[in-house]
């Protein structure tokens, strides 16, 4: 690796002051187009790197993004923190880590953490156990503090900031509504985390479409659990039970498709023919499955990108400029694969 050059001997070779040096490379309006050039050329020719630290200092801001997620497993996740880190890097910002494992003291403490100084900002997603208890006097300090967040798909309506969401409730009309295009009559409801809200507003468009389209809710074919562990202890029994009286499945979170389709074939029910399925998230499994899985993509990396534009066009305005708080709608996309038929045409 070459050695970088410092700010001293870049004056030393270029005949000029380090605070020549220094103002060219901020591109201060105080040094000419010409000094700035070949300042700046000459800088890059010798490897010359910022301290960032000194920067830090100088401009009381550290151009680091702390980003809280509830699951970095959940790929949903990993994909929006994706979009978010490329965006960042993009316009000058690093990016700091941390996961709540969806708990509310995890979340606290990531945030506590953070807020010494290492970030200018945070962007998140609201645990369950966060959302469960309605507590976010943590998320009110920091933002009293002078540290804006952007919170994205879990939001609290309860705190005054920067949001980016998907239009979850439309998504479960326009999921449901398809099945009831392509024939489906009797549209079973499974949901493994009914304890977030976005997942309350997908179930809410399930019911608004089977009401638009004249069809009874059938609320013993409706499955709305907490976790993965409740959620099989009520779905085995209610599908041995009624499993082929079903010709259409949401399934509003992955878990829950994975199930039901797995279910499915063992029990020797044809997809899509006697079942159609659609799930939500549009994760790994969504396409490994066979026959693959028709899923709602949240197009999580336009997210997290969108999340990151609001939190720096926010971070970079000038004080009496700072935008209005605003919610940011990212459409989402029926894919369609082999889980679903085909609309008549």
């Amino acid at each position: 690796m070459r050695a970088r050059a410092t700010l001293k001997q870049i004056a030393k070779e270029l005949n000029v002051s380090v605070s020549t040096v220094s103002k060219a490379l901020s591109n201060s309006p105080e040094i000419s187009e010409p000094t700035k050039i070949k300042v700046q050329e000459f800088a890059k020719l010798k490897n010359y790197k910022p301290n960032n630290i000194a920067v830090n200092l100088k401009s009381k801001r550290s151009k680091t993004i702390g980003v809280v997620l509830p699951n970095i497993l959940n790929p949903f996740f990993a994909k929006a923190f994706s979009g978010i880190e490329k965006q960042a890097n993009k316009r000058g910002y690093n990016v700091i880590t941390s996961i709540s494992n969806e708990t509310l003291d995890r979340e606290i403490y990531a945030m506590d953490m953070l807020s010494n100084g290492t970030i200018d900002g945070f962007i998140l997603s609201i645990s369950e156990e966060t959302q469960k208890e309605h507590e976010v006097k943590h998320f009110r300090d920091a933002i009293a503090d002078d540290i804006p967040i952007v919170m994205f798909d879990r939001v609290s309506e309860d705190v005054n900031c920067d949001k980016v969401i998907v239009d979850d409730f439309d998504s479960g009309v326009h999921a449901v509504t398809h099945l009831i295009k392509t024939g489906c009559k009797k549209i079973a409801l499974f949901s493994s985390f009914y304890n977030i809200n976005v997942a309350k507003l997908r179930a809410e468009g399930y019911l608004k479409a089977l009401e638009d389209n004249g069809i009874a809710i059938d609320e013993s074919i409706i499955i709305r659990t907490e976790s993965s562990e409740e959620f099989d202890e009520a779905f085995f029994p209610l599908f041995e039970a009624k499993g082929k009286e079903i010709d259409g499945v949401f399934a509003i979170d992955e878990h829950s498709a994975v199930t039901v389709h797995k279910a499915a074939l063992k029990a020797g029910i044809k997809i899509p023919d006697e079942l159609s399925i659609i799930g939500f998230a549009d994760g790994v499994w969504s396409r490994r499955l066979t026959p693959s899985l028709s899923t709602v993509s949240q197009h999580a990396p336009e997210i997290g990108a969108a999340a990151a534009d609001m939190l720096i066009d926010r971070l970079t305005s000038k004080e009496d400029e700072a935008p209005e708080y605003s919610t940011t709608i990212i459409k989402t996309e029926l894919r369609q694969r082999e889980s679903t038929k085909k609309l008549p045409e």
